[in-house]
């Protein structure tokens, strides 16, 4: 169990939920994916995160947090919120959270940001970094990816998300609303407030894709993060990338412990985009070009992946492609290997004939 929080800043919320006992599960196994012990007293379910508490009171329907900071206040009223808005949403709940910094309207998790370099890695990656100020929140949390606010050719001039009431983004009227797309951040170095990014170009109506072919010094977009969860420790990875996955793969070569054993397996168009990864790991890799084949119909990722021996001790799996290797990946691990969602974690990038998931 990790140590007590530090109780500086705390708010609370009540729900107006008549059911919540049928899906208080569910909210809490979404709670404890994000890294939090859990304890249960009666009709009290408590949640400890390194970066501060929550709880939820089913009996007073009144659900807490409390945090040493403002990002991890923030951060834990997200949680909380947007798990409730997911599995209460028949039940359209209303949150409203009172307590410290309840009528502040910054979103803590927002940077406007300021492109200061374009430059290609190859010719699909195209990498940009962005200049902003205060950044040292994006090093927080594990979470490798941002969501990006992109302007468009219908919204050229967006505003930006404030933070509502319930703890989580306000966004504005459709017509002055920007395109939202989640990417990974490539690099970051806090010190010099930059961010880097690595975009695919590709055809399609990709709103990311198309931004990034036209992007040039001062330009402007909008930054929320960071997202998702952190990959878990291990000594030994099985991983496996298309081009959308391949940013987040990289990196995670390049930071994890030098004593990191695993396998990694890479899809590209062609050998013309193989990358420069600094692996500082003693992960093998290996790059599968599709040499013609369309993105999104080559098996051959899915099927690398599914032909590596599962090994005892401390593992785990990472996959990040298109949205039908994905599947394919996930049911061979938690339904062939039988691995639980703490082992393993295969993510829908992008899906063939569809926008607007992840990187793709």
């Amino acid at each position: 169990m990790r140590e007590a929080s530090v109780s500086g800043l705390a708010c609370e919320a009540r729900l107006n939920l008549r059911n919540l006992p049928h899906y208080i599960d569910r909210i809490s196994d979404r709670l404890q994916s994000f890294d939090a012990d859990a304890s249960r007293e009666g009709q009290r379910l408590d949640f400890r995160f390194a970066f501060g508490d929550a709880s939820l009171d089913m009996e007073r329907l009144v659900m807490r947090a409390n945090a040493a900071d403002r990002d991890g206040l923030a951060r834990i009223k997200d949680l909380l919120a947007t798990a409730v808005e997911v599995y209460a949403k028949e039940e359209s709940p209303e949150i409203v959270w009172t307590g410290d910094l309840a009528e502040e309207t910054r979103l803590a998790q927002f940077r406007e940001m300021v492109v200061t370099q374009v430059g290609d890695l190859t010719r699909h990656m195209r990498r940009i970094r962005f200049a902003g100020e205060d950044l040292s929140r994006f090093a927080k949390f594990g979470g490798m990816h941002i969501r990006m606010l992109f302007p468009t050719r219908d919204v050229p001039d967006p505003l930006w998300p404030v933070l509502g009431s319930n703890g989580l983004p306000g966004w504005p009227s459709d017509d002055r609303r920007p395109a939202a797309r989640v990417y990974t951040i490539r690099a970051l170095d806090v010190e010099m407030g930059i961010i880097e990014v690595d975009f695919l170009i590709h055809p399609g109506d990709s709103v990311g894709a198309r931004w990034a072919m036209q992007a040039a010094p001062g330009m402007k977009i909008g930054m929320m993060g960071p997202v998702g969860r952190r990959v878990r420790p291990a000594s030994w990875y099985l991983m496996g990338a298309d081009e959308t996955g391949l940013p987040a793969l990289a990196r995670m070569l390049e930071t994890l412990p030098a004593e990191t054993k695993g396998v990694a397996f890479i899809e590209i168009a062609d050998d013309g985009e193989r990358q420069v990864v600094d692996n500082a790991t003693g992960i093998e890799v290996h790059w599968l070009p599709r040499n013609g084949v369309p993105a999104g119909l080559d098996d051959r990722l899915a099927r690398a992946i599914r032909s590596v021996a599962w090994p005892t001790g401390s593992a785990f799996g990472w996959f990040a492609a298109e949205a039908a290797a994905a599947t394919t990946v996930r049911e061979h691990w938690r339904g062939t290997l039988a691995l639980g969602r703490n082992e393993t974690l295969a993510a829908a990038y992008w899906r063939r004939g569809a926008v607007g998931l992840m990187a793709g």
